[in-house]
């Protein structure tokens, strides 16, 4: 691959996906796209640029596809889940007694294993969301990671990552050497296209947004768009939850930091001034904020 051949492939991958990739990582890009060239039968990675040259949506789907990371395993982090277990959802449940109803988004959700473990969270909730229409969204960029997604399907090592022993054997059935989710749980969660970069208005609004270690993939200037956006599509009451990583704090005015629940936010009233922040959400210390916690 030629330094052109790089930087033709950075920007695109900038353009199409948000993926920055800095100088020195050509050599990931060569180990993601070489056999990328070869099932496409060609001699390297600098044809596969001429294909992408040429307009062949196909070989640029699968570029995208190939660089697009989808590490992920089920309750990842731990924490998120217990943020919605303990703070989410005790909330929530106040505020829409009336309209008896919640909808989720779980953004960049890779295979799957964040809108099921969502789904599974409030299935284990109990009775308290008994006759309430729950709504999980779950959205990728890669089509192919969708698939496997709407299967439910998981391998022996995937449902061993991170998934309870009581509710591996309480929400799936095994199926040979791999385990698939129960029928009721997968039908919790739509899953659809969606590039973060693109407009998602259609989507509609909701009470709990998780994008979680996506943007830490991002420019600086992506981020605070996509914060921005983010917060049209949060309800005023809304959360967001963050990956670990991820912060809004020195980046956009757009979200609020939830005191002492790392990686958990609400959308700021009124960006640009100062927030009047709810009696039931206390507003993070100034000290913390300076300090970037």
């Amino acid at each position: 691959m030629t330094p052109l051949d790089y930087e033709f492939l950075r920007k695109f991958l900038k353009e199409r996906s948000g993926l920055d990739l800095s100088a020195d990582k050509q050599y990931l890009v060569e180990s993601r796209l070489t056999p990328i060239a070869r099932k496409a039968g060609l001699p390297g990675i600098g044809e596969l640029v001429q294909k992408m040259k040429g307009g062949c949506t196909g070989t640029m789907s699968r570029v995208v596809e190939a660089m697009t990371t989808n590490e992920t395993f089920f309750f990842r982090d731990k924490v998120p889940f217990d943020h919605l277990r303990d703070t989410i959802l005790p909330e929530l449940l106040r505020a829409r007694a009336g309209r008896r109803s919640l909808r989720i988004w779980s953004a960049a959700c890779s295979t799957g294993q964040e809108p099921y473990s969502i789904a599974m969270a409030l299935k284990e909730y109990g009775a308290e969301l008994s006759g309430w229409r729950i709504e999980i969204v779950a959205t990728d960029l890669a089509q192919s990671v969708l698939e496997k997604s709407k299967a439910g399907i998981f391998s022996q090592f995937e449902v061993q990552r991170g998934l309870p022993i009581q509710l591996l054997v309480k929400y799936f059935k095994q199926t040979g050497d791999m385990w698939q989710l129960n029928s009721d749980i997968r039908a919790m969660v739509q899953f659809r296209q969606l590039n973060l970069l693109e407009p998602f208005e259609h989507l509609g609004m909701f009470d709990v947004v998780f994008c979680r270690n996506v943007l830490i993939y991002f420019d600086q200037a992506t981020k605070i768009a996509i914060f921005r956006r983010l917060a049209k599509a949060t309800e005023r009451d809304g959360f967001l939850m963050l990956g670990a990583a991820e912060t809004v704090v020195g980046l956009s005015d757009a979200f609020r930091p939830y005191t002492d629940r790392r990686g958990l936010y609400f959308p700021n009233p009124t960006p640009g001034a100062p927030s009047i922040v709810p009696s039931d959400r206390p507003a993070m210390p100034l000290s913390l904020v300076s300090a970037g916690r």
